[in-house]
């Protein structure tokens, strides 16, 4: 998985960039909701510098109510620390 935003067959997803170049800082965070094949709701996170490959996490979750909680939770944590929506 690159540095783009998650596919449009998520449930959810969210995309957000944090750029200070004072800092020489370019970070991506993408989330999405994703339903596997055996019914699990996954919450995909995806982050790392702009340009590169990043890291992945895949977090399983009960139910895709409870997912999409955590990707809001996240979403505001990432909003607090200065991340902004990703213009394509």
């Amino acid at each position: 998985m690159s540095d783009h935003p998650p596919t449009k067959g998520s449930i959810g997803a969210v995309s957000l960039i944090r750029v200070r170049p004072e800092k020489n800082e370019r970070r991506f965070y993408a989330l999405a909701v994703d339903v596997d094949l055996f019914g699990c709701a996954l919450l995909a996170r995806h982050w790392g510098r702009l340009g590169t490959t990043g890291r992945q996490r895949l977090d399983a979750h009960e139910t895709v109510a409870t997912a999409l909680g955590a990707l809001a939770t996240l979403e505001r944590t990432k909003r607090r620390r200065g991340y902004w929506d990703r213009k394509e």
